[in-house]
């Protein structure tokens, strides 16, 4: 005669098949005005986002056994970090997941190399190194520093100073608020489409890449386009500086001239990419 198995037994035996559950922590920190967070992480999803409270909030989680997670407080300074516990990772293991709340005017300093980044609604300087990473910042403001290899930024409603490079990721930048802007691509490709603020200074290099400026009628801007082996589309009506002959609108390799009055200066260079430069529809 078999015995049935008590539930307890069974549970246990049950609980033994499945698989390894992930590894959480949660942390609260107490922090005064304009806090500081730093983050370190291989490879994973970092989300961000603020509240009215002075306090930020870490949930971490992850799944392998040969990486760890810790948050620390040193001052106003909150650590965020993946540790390697072994040196044989595969990189699925070096997956690390994060939901960051902070306050509001938080500054930010993020290294990741690959996964994700989403960051909304933080009103302090930001700084991001990655290497694969994508980045996208929505409603965001303060001095803004991207760097990549190859992942990608996506910028909506950025307010502040802007200062983006990479090697083959992509730029875009829609609706910025933002008087000063500077990107820089190897091969990826710049995208801006915005207002052009009255003294602004918006300056989009790349080498292979081609780079798409949109603008509207009522915008004021100087503008200084070429391109030494690609070609230079443009749809701005370009009124002569005094000093020199403006270009027309059309084709060429490169353009010169004011949009109104000229009151923001937008520079676009490109060694071998097209340059296009199109009127918001």
């Amino acid at each position: 005669m078999i015995r049935p198995i008590p539930f307890a037994a069974a549970a246990l035996l049950l609980a033994g098949a499945l698989p390894v559950s992930a590894h959480r922590i949660e942390k609260s920190f107490k922090v005064e005005t304009q806090p500081v967070v730093t983050i370190r992480n291989a490879s994973g999803k970092i989300n961000i986002h603020p509240w009215q409270k002075s306090e930020v909030r870490v949930v971490a989680d992850h799944t392998s056994e040969k990486v760890e997670t810790y948050a620390e407080q040193m001052g106003n300074r909150v650590d965020v970090v993946t540790h390697l516990l072994s040196e044989k990772v595969t990189p699925p293991e070096l997956r690390a997941d994060y939901d960051i709340t902070v306050p509001a005017e938080t500054e930010l300093q993020i290294r990741t190399d690959a996964g994700t980044v989403v960051v909304k609604g933080i009103t302090g300087d930001m700084t991001f190194d990655t290497v694969a990473a994508d980045v996208t910042l929505e409603e965001v403001a303060g001095f803004l520093v991207f760097k990549t290899v190859g992942g990608s930024l996506d910028c909506t409603r950025c307010a502040g100073r802007i200062e983006a490079n990479s090697i083959s990721g992509n730029i875009r930048l829609t609706q910025p608020a933002s008087a000063t802007v500077r990107a820089q691509t190897y091969s990826g490709s710049l995208f801006f489409d915005g207002d052009f603020k009255r003294g602004g200074i918006y300056i989009l290099k790349s080498v292979e890449g081609p780079i798409e400026v949109r603008f509207s009628d009522d915008d004021s801007f100087a503008l200084n386009a070429s391109s030494v082996q690609g070609l230079v589309e443009n749809q701005a009506t370009l009124r002569q500086p005094s000093h020199r002959r403006a270009s027309r609108a059309g084709v060429s390799n490169r353009l010169l001239g004011n949009v109104n009055e000229g009151l923001a200066r937008v520079e676009l260079f490109s060694f071998s990419g097209t340059i296009r430069i199109l009127r918001r529809q």
